[in-house]
């Protein structure tokens, strides 16, 4: 937790931000995180640009929002240096993410895995209007690959350039998994083909400093667009620039300690993992499920599953249907052993055809959308291993990090863990 300060520790001055000027939105139109379904504007801290919390960190602009969290980009007036803070909602469990992180760091290990998760500086907690936020202080990373893709011709990577993030995801995903015994559950996004952000787990890293200075510039030549309500002000989000390199895993929110013996609701609804549509028990091997998705994502501009709804909620049946088309039937032990299987298949492990079997294929998809560079069998194939039915099937991170497709252009020094 960060200890109190006064201002005579400040090593930098704070910024004044003009008052006039202002580009001032329509009060009665929802905007950011008012157009959430759960929002509440009591549990939200009430952040104004220019804030100074805990007395050390002034708040210069909003990087995000969701439904637990407001991200604001500022400046440590005591360290001198940029910061990223996470301020949570209002509520119970909120310190959740603050000890998965005190329980990552506890953890004294030369795992190459561990130097690509998001730094967590420190903590402090703010009396809000309506009760008490925590609030996480990070390293500023920059965009998440999200936003990276959209400025990539097709919004898509070739399969050689995808590799690399995908080889330090996973031995991120072993060193979480094998080391410190924790499923992070969220790799992957919600696309927006659904209505959802994609890849929003994973940040480039630190821009330059230069990049975050001409950032800042910026916001106090010409703040953010905002609306302005009786006892808070919704600011819009700025875009940040982003950082060189491969990308970091942040966002430990719904990440679950111990990793067996789950059941309870995970994933987005697009790359849930079968076991946790049929509401079985889970454990880190939804991990490797989210890895090929998110694979699959960055290499091609549709979707693997097409996201078909009803009545504005995901239709488990047509999902399952897919996964049949694209995987073939599962086993019958895997049938036999898994919660809900029944709604789907009969006692001797046939299709009950309630929701008709799609004409699509792994080769079909791959196909149609140009997937571009590599060996695209290769990486069909690669897919497959880590999309099986039965997650007993599916293998580790390290596994999956080893397989002949995935190092093939690596050069790999003697006696030396691929990373």
């Amino acid at each position: 937790m960060s200890r109190s300060v006064s201002s005579s520790e400040w090593k930098s001055q704070p910024r004044a931000f003009p008052s006039t000027g202002l580009e001032l939105l329509d009060p009665a139109s929802k905007i950011e995180e008012e157009t959430l379904p759960t929002y509440s504007p009591e549990k939200y801290y009430p952040v104004q640009q220019g804030e100074i919390l805990n007395h050390r960190y002034q708040a210069l602009a909003k990087l995000g929002f969701g439904v637990t969290s407001t991200v604001w980009f500022a400046r440590d007036l005591v360290e001198s240096r940029y910061v990223v803070l996470k301020i949570y909602v209002q509520g119970q469990n909120r310190e959740h993410e603050l000890n998965i992180y005190n329980h990552l760091k506890s953890f004294e290990t030369d795992h190459p895995g561990k130097n690509f998760i998001r730094k967590l500086f420190g903590h402090f907690y703010v009396d809000g209007p309506h009760g008490r936020h925590v609030c996480l202080v990070h390293e500023p990373l920059g965009v998440n690959v999200t936003e990276f893709l959209r400025h990539r011709p097709g919004r898509t990577m070739t399969l050689e350039a995808m590799k690399p993030a995908i080889r330090q995801l996973l031995g991120t995903l072993d060193f979480l998994h094998s080391v410190a015994g924790v499923v992070h559950t969220g790799i992957t996004g919600w696309t927006d083909q659904c209505k959802y952000l994609q890849l929003r787990n994973l940040l480039l890293p630190t821009p330059s400093s230069t990049a975050l200075s001409a950032f800042e510039e910026r916001e106090l030549k010409g703040p953010a667009p905002r609306k302005v309500l009786e006892g808070r002000t919704i600011y819009t989000t700025s875009p940040f620039p982003s950082g060189d390199g491969l990308p970091i895993l942040s966002d430990f929110g719904e990440t679950r300690f111990g990793v067996e013996g789950h059941s309870e609701s995970i994933m987005p609804d697009y790359c849930r993992a079968p076991e946790v549509i049929l509401k079985s028990t889970w454990d880190y091997k939804v991990d490797v499920w989210s890895v090929a998705m998110l694979a699959w994502d960055i290499v091609s501009p549709r979707t693997l599953i097409q996201c078909s709804t009803i009545d504005g909620s995901f239709d488990d049946g047509a999902h399952i249907a897919e996964l049949v088309a694209l995987l073939g039937q599962p086993s019958p032990e895997f049938i036999k052993t898994t919660n809900m299987s029944w709604v789907f298949w009969d006692e001797d492990g046939n299709w009950k055809d309630l929701v008709p079997i799609p004409d699509r294929s792994l080769e079909k998809l791959a196909s149609d959308a140009g997937i571009e560079g590599g060996d695209v069998e290769g990486f069909l194939g690669w897919m497959r291993l880590a999309l099986k039915w039965d997650p007993e099937d599916r293998p580790t991170a390290v596994e999956l990090l080893m397989d002949p497709w995935l190092l093939r252009g690596l050069k790999i020094r003697k006696m030396e863990r691929p990373q």
